[in-house]
């Protein structure tokens, strides 16, 4: 078992309790993957909850956050979701404790303030947490009951003025053996087209039912000067509110004469806006004949998408 020494002076107590968090629970089924997709600033945002009264996130950093010089311990925070649309002047004072459940012994480690001190958060501080939950070494140890089988189970308790309010809870999960779906969409006629926007017949991957969005003369930032393509949720209803989708994707025009396709790739959380690029390729490039890309007036384009984790709420 590694050894689950905290330090004594870090101003956090770590008592344990029976009980589960009131306001919010995070289910997370697959930790490394976590971990290996996180932003590049190595942190993931849950969905928003709601507590005393406002909107709230936990902002993880399974990797610790190297923005403090953590590296050795995962780095957990509250984040006040929405802020934007309170008054100019505001704060809130609030108690904020983070649970993490054993499950070797259904309990759970409690971190809170050592002195109980309320914190304010306000306009320039929206976030407060723990640098060091708990040491990696240690959590990745199934024998402290904290990751089993590389699931684990997170929670938040929020109390603003002493308030308490009915809680959410959120499952993150992984597609283990996820596969590649390869969706070819024949536009013809093209030039004969005069909408602002294609949109191709739904297709599936991964589970997930999507369609791609181009627009022939630019979308946002690219209109008028590039093709803007996406890769969009084609049934979004369906999804649970504040759901995200983790999707490996790339989207490809082809070359049809030289076979020196253009093309896009990213991985991403992706929401039930779509994800994909206002300025894909100018369009001075787009119609040179010896590109290959319109054809007979024809255009071809290639997604191909690859879900690797849904994380939705409960």
């Amino acid at each position: 078992m590694a050894s689950l020494m905290f330090g004594q002076h870090d101003g956090v107590s770590r008592p344990f309790s029976d009980s589960p968090p009131t306001h919010y629970t995070l289910k997370i089924e697959a930790f490394s993957l976590l971990k290996k997709h996180s932003t590049s600033e190595g942190s993931f945002e849950s969905g928003k909850f709601d507590a005393g009264g406002y909107k709230w996130k936990l902002v993880f950093y399974p990797n610790g956050n190297k923005k403090k010089n953590v590296e050795d311990h995962i780095s957990v925070y509250l984040k006040m979701a929405g802020a934007n649309s309170l008054e100019t002047r505001w704060e809130v004072s609030a108690d904020f404790r983070l649970f993490l459940l054993d499950q070797n012994t259904g309990k759970y480690l409690v971190l809170q303030d050592a002195n109980l001190n309320k914190i304010c958060l306000h306009r320039a501080m929206l976030e407060m947490g723990f640098d060091r939950v708990i040491p990696l070494k240690a959590f990745a140890d199934a024998s402290n009951g904290y990751l089993v089988d590389d699931k684990c189970v997170f929670g938040a308790e929020v109390f603003v003025c002493k308030e308490r309010r009915a809680g959410k809870a959120e499952c993150l999960s992984g597609i283990n053996s996820a596969s590649t779906n390869k969706y070819v969409w024949k536009i013809e006629k093209f030039s004969k087209s005069k909408t602002e926007c294609l949109e191709s017949q739904p297709f599936n991957a991964g589970g997930q039912t999507w369609k791609i969005k181009l627009y022939p003369k630019g979308a946002d930032n690219g209109k008028g000067t590039h093709v803007s393509i996406y890769l969009k949720c084609a049934n979004p209803e369906k999804l649970s509110p504040g759901s995200q989708i983790l999707t490996e994707f790339t989207l490809r025009i082809v070359d049809q004469l030289n076979a020196k396709h253009f093309y896009g790739k990213g991985i991403q959380w992706s929401s039930a806006l779509g994800i994909g690029w206002s300025n894909f390729i100018t369009l001075g490039n787009f119609n040179r004949l010896d590109k290959g890309y319109l054809l007979k007036d024809t255009c071809l384009i290639e997604a191909e998408v690859t879900v690797h984790g849904i994380a939705k709420a409960l």
